[in-house]
């Protein structure tokens, strides 16, 4: 399943999305947040389907050089290093992950520009040409070098983000998230990994309300813009005339999705509230935004507990 903060920042930005719009319609607002996290899960898997075309792709070219007329020493006896990585490989015997691309209609015959734009550009890095003449050849080792591509290099491939935006709005709008998402993926696989395995789903499945992510993004969702008026007037009891100034609509948002879950969540311990929403505003919101969203949490905790409020259950949820 995607991690929990990946779905965080989904309600976040839909919240912001919602709140701009003038929308008053909370359930118009819940429909497009649900449609988001699936588009975020499609590109998810395109991405994915995109590394093993690259892969695909070295073969091919592999294949051609040695049927050139004069082919080099080179040419005949390649390094396979790449075409053998054994993450790729496992992803592309994944049926997981076939079905997907299936279910999806993910084919790209017809954007071998997009596949040798990022394979030629891969070639000139100097991490490539370390990994391919690096003696340490294990499966870690080629996860830490997808990673390290996918970590320093997709954000500036700006074809591939081109050819997304053609696809869908949303789409754009997750493909930095998503990069995260697969440098999570990557990071975290086991060389158990195999074809039998499964993708990380959107959601947990289990018949469990209190652990139901769907039915948390809905919750959450929902009740910040309930109680917007109320928990922006907490957030500024509790911020002094020049910290009002700086409060930025993210960083709002961002303080009552945390006041949220210290109210209506009670199965949420209060330190992964408070690390979950200070990690994210180190990316969705200003530089700052960490030191500041810290304080004014930390400020308004201490007094929710003095007024015995904030109820959660299970040894140590309270705990700050």
């Amino acid at each position: 399943m995607i991690n929990r903060r990946f779905l965080r920042v989904k309600v976040l930005q839909a919240i912001y999305a919602y709140l701009g719009s003038g929308e008053e319609q909370i359930e118009s607002g819940v429909k497009h947040l649900l449609e988001s996290i699936d588009k975020m899960h499609e590109l998810f898997v395109w991405q994915l389907s995109f590394l093993v075309e690259t892969k695909r792709f070295a073969e091919n070219r592999i294949e051609e050089n040695k049927r050139k007329n004069f082919p080099t020493k080179e040419d005949l006896n390649p390094n396979m290093r790449y075409v053998e990585n054994r993450v790729l490989n496992v992803l592309e015997n994944n049926k997981d992950l076939c079905r997907e691309e299936e279910r999806l209609k993910i084919n790209w015959a017809d954007h071998q520009d997009i596949i040798r734009n990022y394979y030629n550009m891969m070639r000139n890095t100097q991490e490539y040409q370390d990994y391919m003449s690096d003696e340490n050849n294990s499966f870690e080792h080629d996860k830490k070098f997808i990673v390290k591509m996918i970590t320093e290099y997709f954000s500036e491939l700006e074809l591939l983000q081109d050819f997304y935006e053609e696809k869908s709005i949303f789409f754009v709008d997750d493909y930095h998230l998503v990069t995260s998402m697969l440098v999570k993926f990557f990071s975290d696989l086991k060389a158990s990994f195999n074809e039998t395995s499964l993708l990380p789903t959107i959601y947990k499945t289990e018949n469990d309300p209190v652990n139901e992510d769907k039915e948390f993004v809905k919750k959450l969702f929902k009740e910040v813009i309930r109680h917007d008026e109320e928990y922006g007037k907490l957030v500024g009891s509790n911020t002094s005339n020049w910290e009002k100034e700086r409060v930025c609509v993210m960083d709002m948002i961002i303080l009552k999705m945390a006041l949220t879950e210290f109210h209506c969540f009670p199965y949420i311990p209060v330190k992964v509230t408070m690390n979950e929403y200070i990690e994210i505003s180190k990316y969705f919101s200003t530089p700052k935004s960490k030191v500041f969203v810290n304080g004014i949490l930390d400020r308004i905790l201490k007094k929710l507990n003095e007024e015995n409020v904030i109820v959660k259950k299970g040894i140590g949820l309270l705990d700050s």
